[in-house]
């Protein structure tokens, strides 16, 4: 409770000064999640300034997220930055249905943007990011990204790397460039809704192939290969939405070889890798077929709207990024500039350092609210995955989930053939950890009282 913040060298109205300090302090580490902040009076005291300035600076660091107010026992620093409440209607109070990830206030993603953005107009100017680019990136951009992916994947250079808006798009734009209308693609029979929609407007069929607690079954890749002919392959192997399965080596080895053996192309949605960095990606095992997408979605921020993506080589980049023109154009050429800052200098890394460690937090909160739930998780990963109790209808518990005040996301919507009897979680999507831990609460009290509410249809 002995803050005080250093508020001379700052610019602007003294209530600002008050926000800019504390903001920067709990980037640097100076001040903690939880920890308890001065009185406002005891903070006007010490810095000399009237009661109603500190108050206003106290009432614009809550609105900002940066601190929260507990009735009877002071002001503390935030857990996390507060997400504005989804507005889509009538909706849930606790929404965990976006696989979105935390924004812990380490992070520090406000301040890093308005610093990132000061030095781009300060040292180029927005001139020029403010027209038409290159699809795929400039040269320049190219280049920080394949030194920043060849840290993972060994051999990645700048004529086979693109820089995207969003793997969404690239998925798009991968099966504009490799298939034509009526071609099969197989991806696992749990996957990622977007790869569906994406396959739909390709013209494409996306066929299913079976899954276990380690991702796809080789045996079952192998027979669908021989039955349908694929043109590609699409996997997610690392922190699988929605199952939360991480392959381990010899299983990736064993798939390799049988994407190999059959000539086919892969598609690896790497979405969640960069929050277990430990993993190899499938693309290191066969770059020469491996169409890599490394989404900064899911590590950085989604509205940032920017992907890394690798090709198998020179010729097969000019083609996505040809696919890519006609989709998009461009990633936007602002974000680009700024997360290539952020790869170079290091924040992108501290980044996702900030928010692995939320995510590895949120998943011990979620382990404690359920035990004795069955329910599949990667303790790295955004999202959990349950199977329901036998006694609910899919329908039937989304329903009571609402009527709680919570939205989660069905099985139903990530199947490829018969849908499970399942729902997924999405504990990066709540606003804090003490929201995340409200909301495991209800789905723990829903799954106890299935036996009791089992005649709802």
């Amino acid at each position: 409770m002995d803050w005080s913040p250093a508020i001379l060298d700052r610019h602007g109205p003294v209530y600002v000064r008050v926000v800019e300090a504390l903001r920067a302090d709990i980037a640097s580490g100076r001040l903690h999640r939880g920890q308890q902040l001065p009185t406002q009076r005891a903070l006007a005291k010490a810095l000399g300034i009237d009661l109603t300035t500190v108050t206003r600076a106290y009432t614009e660091a809550r609105r900002q997220g940066l601190i929260e107010a507990r009735v009877g026992q002071g002001t503390f620093v935030a857990e996390s930055v507060s997400q504005a409440p989804r507005a889509f209607g009538q909706r849930a109070e606790i929404d965990l249905s976006m696989n979105i990830p935390p924004q812990p206030l380490e992070a520090d993603l406000d301040g890093r943007i308005l610093r990132g953005l000061t030095s781009i107009q300060s040292e180029t100017g927005f001139f020029g990011l403010l027209n038409y680019r290159q699809p795929g990136g400039s040269p320049e951009e190219r280049a920080v990204a394949a030194a920043w992916l060849a840290r993972r994947v060994a051999g990645v250079t700048p004529d086979t790397v693109l820089v995207g808006s969003g793997t969404q798009t690239a998925i798009l734009a991968f099966l504009l460039a490799n298939t034509s209308p009526g071609d099969v693609v197989l991806a696992e029979d749990l996957t990622f809704p977007g790869f569906r929609a994406a396959a739909t407007y390709a013209g494409v069929r996306a066929v299913g192939v079976p899954m276990d607690g380690e991702g796809i079954i080789p045996e079952a890749l192998d027979e669908a290969c021989r039955q349908h002919a694929p043109k590609a392959v699409y996997l997610i192997p690392t922190v699988q939405n929605p199952t939360a399965a991480t392959m381990p080596e010899k299983r990736r080895r064993a798939v390799a070889r049988v994407i190999e053996s059959h000539d086919v192309q892969l598609f690896e949605d790497d979405a969640y890798g960069l929050l277990a960095p430990e993993v190899a990606p499938l693309a290191a095992l066969m770059p020469e077929r491996t169409t890599w997408a490394v989404s900064l979605s899911k590590c950085l921020a989604p509205g940032l709207r920017v992907s890394l993506l690798n090709a198998p080589n020179p010729a097969a980049a000019a083609r996505l990024a040809d696919a890519l023109r006609a989709a998009v154009q461009m990633a936007p050429p602002l974000m680009a500039a700024m997360v290539m800052r952020w790869l170079q200098d290091g924040s992108a890394d501290r980044i996702i350092a900030a928010i692995r460690s939320e995510a590895a937090a949120r998943q011990r909160i979620a382990a404690q609210a359920l035990a004795g739930v069955r329910f599949a998780a990667d303790p790295r990963g955004h999202h959990i995955w349950l199977s329901l109790p036998p006694h609910w209808t899919r329908t039937a518990f989304l329903a009571h989930l609402q009527r709680q005040g919570l939205a989660v996301v069905a099985g139903e919507v990530f199947s490829l053939g018969e849908a499970p009897h399942a729902i997924r979680v999405s504990l990066g999507a709540a606003r804090s950890r003490a929201e995340l831990a409200t909301a495991l609460d209800i789905l723990a009290a829903a799954f106890r009282s299935a036996a009791a509410t089992s005649h709802i249809v």
